[in-house]
C-alpha cells in the first residue's frame, strides 16, 4: 500500500495511460512543422493567410482548453467524466487529421478555406481528446511518488512520439522513393494520415476500455466561469508553479525554435538532425534517474537540479563558433539529461496543486486546472517562436545568405543565454512552492477527515476549514479497485475519526466570505472556514 492507502498500479494500467501519448506527439509534430509548409510550398496558401489563421488558433485555444477541461469536469455520465470526451474525440480528431492532411486539388482560394476549417476544427478535437487524456491522470493515483513514475513513462512516450514524428516524413519518402515535387508530397501527407489516424484511434481507445474512472463526486464543479477562475487564482501553489513553469518553457521553447538556424549559421554545420536525435534520446534514457531521484530529495527539488543542469549546459553553448561540433554535442546531451525531467516532474507536481484545490473546494476540478496548464504551454510555444523570430529579424536576418555579426550574436544570445536566465528565473520562484511529500499526506488526510464530518486545519495556511457538506462525500477507489482507506459514502457516513457510521451531519452551506482565522477571502460555496 502507498501512503494514500492505495494499491500500486500495475504495469498494463500504467502502459494504458501513457501510450496514447506516443500517438498524440507523432501528430503534433507534423502539425506543427510541416503542415504549414506544405500548405504554403506545395498547395499554395498565401503566407500572410497562413499566419493569420495559425495565430487565430492559438486564441481559440486559450478559449477552448480551460472550457472543455471544465466542461468535463462536469460531466456526469456512467462511464465517467473523461473516457467519453477521449473516445469520440479520437474519432473526430482521425478524421479531421485524414482531411486537413489530404486537401482537394483546387484554386488557392477554396484550399485556403479548407485549411482554415480543418486546422481548427483539428485544434477543437485535439483539446477534446487531450485536456480530459492529461485530466484523467491525475485521478488515476494519489499517490504522491506513483504520480511521478507515471507522468515519467508518459512523457516517456511523448518524447518517443516527437522522435518518431521528426523522422516519418523522411522514412516515408525513402521507404516510396518520394521527390520532391507536388504530386509525391501529396502521397507523402497521405500516407502520414493513413498511418496517424488509426494510431490515435486505437492508443486512445485502448486507454478509455482498459482504465476505469473512480465515482465522481455529487456536487458538480462549475463549468467555467469567472467564479471557477478566480477560485483557482486564489490558489497559491499552483500560481508558483505555473509561474516557474511558463518562465522557464518560454526559454526552453527559443532554442527549439533557433536550433536549425543555430547550428547552420553558428556552428556551420548540416547535422542538425543528430544533435536534435542526441537530445531526445539522452531524455528518454535519463527518465528513470530523474524519477528516482525524485523520491530521495523531492520532486520540487529534483526539478530545481535538472533547470539548473539545462542552465549551465547552455550558459556554455554561447562561446561556441564555427567547427566546434564535438563541444556542441558534448553541451547537448548534458541539456538532454535534464530534458525528461523538466516535462514529468512539473506535471507531477500539478497533480498535488489539484489535490489541495480539492481540500479547499470539496471538488475534483483536473479538467480545470489542465485546460490552464495547457494555455500556459502554449503561450510558451508561441511566446518562443515569436521573440526569436521577431527579433531575428529586426536585427537584419536574411535567408541563406552570409550572416552580420551582429546577427549572429544575437542568434547566439536568443539560443543560450536567454533560456539560461529565463530557467534561473524559474528556480527563484519554484523555491517558493510548499508542496513535499509529508505536506501532501497531510492534505490527502485533511481530505478524508474533512469528507468523514470533522473540521481540519489547513496545512499550508493554518487555517481552519469546517466539514464537506455530506453531499460532497463520495467513496474513493483506486484504478485497481481497492477501497482507499478512510473513504466515505454519501449520506449515511462510515465511521471515521469520533463520526459514528448511523450518525447524519448536517452543514450549512457557508457563502462566499471571509475566513475568521485569517481574514483571507474564500470563494466556494460549499465549504466553511472558521474556529
Amino acid at each position: 500500500m502507498s501512503q494514500t492507502g492505495e494499491r500500486p498500479l500495475t504495469t498494463d494500467i500504467k502502459l494504458a495511460y501513457a501510450v496514447p501519448a506516443f500517438a498524440l506527439a507523432v501528430v503534433g509534430i507534423p502539425v506543427y512543422v510541416y503542415i504549414p509548409k506544405f500548405y504554403t510550398d506545395v498547395i499554395g496558401i498565401d503566407m500572410a493567410a497562413m499566419g493569420t489563421l495559425l495565430f487565430g488558433v492559438r486564441l481559440f485555444d486559450a478559449i477552448t482548453d480551460p472550457a472543455i477541461g471544465s466542461f468535463s469536469d462536469a460531466t456526469r455520465t456512467r462511464w465517467g467524466r473523461r473516457r467519453p470526451f477521449i473516445f469520440f474525440g479520437a474519432l473526430l480528431l482521425a478524421l479531421a487529421i485524414i482531411l486537413l492532411f489530404v486537401p482537394p486539388d483546387t484554386t488557392a482560394d477554396s484550399v485556403t478555406v479548407w485549411f482554415g476549417v480543418f486546422i481548427y476544427l483539428l485544434f477543437l478535437f485535439w483539446t477534446i481528446v487531450t485536456v480530459p487524456y492529461e485530466s484523467l491522470g491525475p485521478e488515476i493515483t494519489h499517490d504522491y511518488h506513483q504520480r511521478t513514475s507515471l507522468f515519467g513513462l508518459r512523457d516517456g512516450f511523448l518524447i518517443a512520439g516527437t522522435l518518431a514524428a521528426a523522422a516519418s516524413p523522411a522514412i516515408i519518402e525513402a521507404f516510396l522513393g518520394l521527390e520532391n515535387g507536388p504530386d509525391d508530397q501529396r502521397r507523402k501527407f497521405l500516407w502520414m494520415a493513413g498511418i496517424y489516424a488509426p494510431l490515435v484511434v486505437l492508443t486512445c481507445w485502448w486507454c478509455v476500455f482498459r482504465l476505469r474512472e473512480k465515482p465522481s463526486p455529487a456536487s458538480q464543479p462549475r463549468v467555467f466561469d469567472s467564479i471557477s477562475l478566480k477560485g483557482v487564482l486564489r490558489n497559491r501553489p499552483f500560481l508558483v508553479l505555473v509561474g516557474a513553469y511558463t518562465i522557464s518553457a518560454v526559454g526552453n521553447n527559443l532554442p527549439a525554435t533557433l536550433i536549425l538556424f543555430y547550428v547552420q549559421y553558428v556552428l556551420r554545420s548540416s547535422h542538425a538532425d543528430f544533435f536534435l536525435m542526441l537530445y531526445f534520446v539522452t531524455g528518454i534514457l535519463m527518465l528513470p534517474f530523474w524519477i528516482s531521484l525524485s523520491k530521495r530529495i523531492g520532486k520540487k527539488y529534483a526539478w530545481v537540479v535538472a533547470m539548473a543542469l539545462n542552465t549551465g549546459a547552455f550558459t556554455g553553448v554561447f562561446f561556441l563558433g564555427a567547427g566546434d561540433e564535438v563541444a556542441y554535442g558534448l553541451l547537448v546531451a548534458l541539456s538532454g539529461i535534464g530534458f525528461g525531467a523538466t516535462l514529468a516532474l512539473p506535471s507531477s507536481i500539478q497533480a498535488d496543486v489539484i489535490d489541495y484545490d480539492e481540500l479547499l473546494t470539496g471538488r475534483r476540478r483536473e479538467g480545470l486546472y489542465i485546460g490552464m496548464w495547457s494555455v500556459s504551454k502554449k503561450f510558451a510555444a508561441a511566446a518562443g517562436v515569436g521573440i526569436g523570430l521577431w527579433v531575428l529579424g529586426a536585427v537584419g536576418y536574411t535567408p541563406n545568405v552570409e550572416q552580420s555579426e551582429r546577427v549572429l550574436l544575437t542568434l547566439r544570445a536568443l539560443y543560450a543565454l536567454v533560456p539560461s536566465i529565463c530557467n534561473i528565473a524559474g528556480i527563484l520562484i519554484v523555491m517558493a512552492y510548499p508542496i513535499n511529500d509529508s505536506l501532501h499526506g497531510r492534505i490527502h488526510d485533511a481530505i478524508q477527515q474533512r469528507r468523514g464530518g470533522r473540521r481540519v486545519i489547513d496545512p499550508l495556511t493554518g487555517c481552519a476549514l469546517r466539514p464537506f457538506s455530506p453531499s460532497n462525500t463520495e467513496r474513493y477507489t483506486d484504478f485497481n479497485g481497492q477501497a482507499i482507506n478512510g473513504s466515505v459514502k454519501t449520506g449515511k457516513l462510515q465511521t471515521v475519526g469520533d463520526v459514528r457510521a448511523t450518525e447524519r451531519i448536517k452543514y450549512t452551506e457557508m457563502t462566499p466570505g471571509f475566513c475568521s482565522c485569517s481574514r483571507r477571502i474564500i470563494g466556494c460555496n460549499l465549504v466553511g472556514c472558521g474556529r
